[in-house]
């Protein structure tokens, strides 16, 4: 059987593209390019949401809490041999009134889950990726979402990556700063969405790394 690599994200794993308000198509997403350079031997599933937050209901929208999702989703996609999560730029919304910390929380409480879900993993044995996702420019405030989103959300987004590092050392899960790999800027529109270039990047990196946890 292939090697199943769950990608549980938000809309940057949806592959939103700002530019259209649509979706980057299967030569541009990260998960897709993600499977096209490791190969027939791994299968790389998209779970991405838009709006999905690690465990916080939204008031607006409904079912995108990412806490009360991961059960059936790991188990639909059983055996599991790696679970990859990537959230937390919708956390940082001002109507969760939330701190970086918190996030990391909610963080936390995500993996329990997802740990806690033993039937699904391959031979037993959980195995999680943590990925910070890329920092929001400031300049969303000024975007057509700043109103929507509301302040703060680009000095939240700066503070994940130690809380979520040290979320991860202490889940023991593998772990990965997205700002590190991903030197392409956010788009010019809404400031916080990856852009094709940032797909690239974060597949290239990915694509290293894995074979490296799943040797």
């Amino acid at each position: 059987m292939k090697k199943h690599i769950v990608c549980f994200g938000d809309s940057n794993t949806h592959g939103y593209c700002a530019k259209t308000g649509g979706r980057f198509d299967e030569d541009q997403r990260w998960t897709c390019l993600l499977q096209k350079k490791l190969g027939e031997d791994w299968l790389i599933l998209e779970e991405g949401l838009s709006g999905r937050t690690t465990c916080f209901d939204d008031p607006i929208h409904e079912a995108l809490s990412g806490l009360e999702q991961i059960y059936p989703c790991l188990m639909s996609h059983e055996p599991v041999d790696l679970l990859i999560i990537m959230l937390g730029t919708n956390d940082t919304k001002e109507r969760f009134g939330v701190s970086p910390e918190c996030i990391a929380l909610g963080l936390k409480r995500l993996i329990a889950k997802a740990i806690s879900t033993t039937d699904c993993w391959k031979d037993g044995k959980p195995s999680i990726l943590v990925i910070t996702p890329q920092n929001i420019d400031p300049r969303y405030e000024n975007s057509e979402v700043g109103g929507t989103m509301g302040k703060g959300c680009a000095e939240k987004s700066q503070g994940l990556a130690s809380e979520y590092q040290k979320i991860a050392e202490s889940m023991r899960c593998f772990y990965l700063d997205a700002n590190k790999v991903v030197t392409a800027q956010p788009n010019d529109i809404d400031f916080m969405h990856l852009t094709e270039e940032g797909h690239r990047q974060l597949a290239d990196a990915l694509a290293g790394l894995l074979p490296q946890i799943l040797c």
